[in-house]
């Protein structure tokens, strides 16, 4: 999978047991599953072999990351698409040893295909069920650039299939162009209807982002929070508030949002004791994995395996579990063979 660290395979990140908080459903189909699904579709498609697929996945900046995004989305048209992806992610994600995830997964992007949000969110299930060896949560994230009334009606939509596994209402899109405020009687009804919030925050925007998914929209967690130390009243109220942060080194770098992992902030504000989470938000897309985010700020940033392991124990105390599910998974996995393994 990850082609410049295949020395992961067998080590000590690979083997430990790990959870992921961030990490986007569309952006995470393996290589050849995407492959066969852009086959499928053989007379609308622009590439004609998996490695020239894997060559669309190199990115300028932001922009262009967004573009290709939404390229890839254009072969996903059936909901035995849906049922077929989700299955090869959860495989792939337990292969690497993640027991728990809360996943992305953007509907209604999809009903320009003519597919029903609701209809969508039970494929997707139907095919995460298929793999019963790990737990995945679902997160609907809205989409910004639709705007608040479409997604309002979204977010209806989805409350109709909330049992099928949906914890939690995101938002993503141009965060630029798009600022949390105009979202903010959406997300009081996404609280109104029992779900937890999430809103992609200090990416490619700042940390008025940050703060207005804090104050307006009143969310759980924040995605990515890059940029927030732009602001040092933010780093301390988030520091304070042990605010979880579901950082995604890896993804910041391919996008340009910082120009390399010794740039990244995730070691500042891991020292000022923030809760911070680490993630791979599109693994495919950006070529990374748990294993290798791990590795990397090891290697490169004066990370120790025992602070490995806290950020992993920040990511089940961050999640959107139960209390009594989130001292099942601490126990579980500092009981775990590999896990004292430093």
């Amino acid at each position: 999978m990850i082609s410049d660290s295949s020395d992961l395979y067998g080590s000590w990140y690979q083997k430990i047991p790990k959870v992921e908080l961030h990490i986007h459903l569309e952006g995470a189909i393996p290589i050849d599953a995407l492959w066969e699904i852009v086959r499928k579709y053989k007379n609308e498609h622009s590439v004609s072999s998996i490695e020239e697929l894997g060559q669309k996945f190199v990115f300028r900046d932001f922009s262009q990351f967004i573009e290709t995004w939404t390229w890839k989305n254009k072969f996903l048209r059936e909901y035995d698409d849906f049922a077929y992806i989700s299955e090869y992610v959860a495989r792939d994600l337990l292969s690497q040893n993640i027991k728990y995830v809360e996943m992305f997964y953007s509907p209604s992007e999809f009903t320009v295909h003519g597919l029903e949000i609701q209809k969508l969110t039970e494929s997707i299930r139907l095919g995460l069920s298929r793999v019963p060896e790990i737990e995945i949560a679902l997160i609907a994230d809205l989409v910004r650039d639709f705007g608040p009334e479409r997604e309002m009606i979204t977010l209806e939509r989805i409350y109709e299939v909330k049992d099928s596994g949906v914890i939690g209402i995101g938002i993503g899109g141009s965060e630029r162009e798009f600022p949390p405020q105009v979202f903010e009687q959406v997300f009081k009804r996404a609280r109104e209807f029992g779900f937890k919030t999430n809103a992609h925050a200090g990416e490619a925007a700042g940390r008025e982002s940050i703060w207005g998914a804090i104050d307006t929209l009143k969310v759980d967690r924040i995605g990515h929070g890059t940029r927030a130390f732009e602001d040092n009243r933010l780093l301390e109220y988030l520091a304070v508030h042990s605010f979880p942060l579901e950082m995604c080194p890896v993804s910041n770098i391919r996008t340009g949002v910082v120009h390399s992992i010794i740039d990244h902030p995730i070691t500042d504000y891991y020292k000022r004791g923030m809760k911070v989470t680490v993630n791979t938000d599109d693994p495919t897309m950006f070529n990374t994995s748990l294993a290798y985010e791990f590795q990397r700020l090891v290697e490169k940033c004066g990370f120790s395996k025992a602070d490995i392991c806290r950020l992993i124990l920040n990511g089940i105390e961050a999640s959107w579990l139960a209390e009594d599910q989130k001292q099942n998974y601490i126990d579980d996995f500092v009981n775990n063979k590999f896990w004292n393994e430093l």
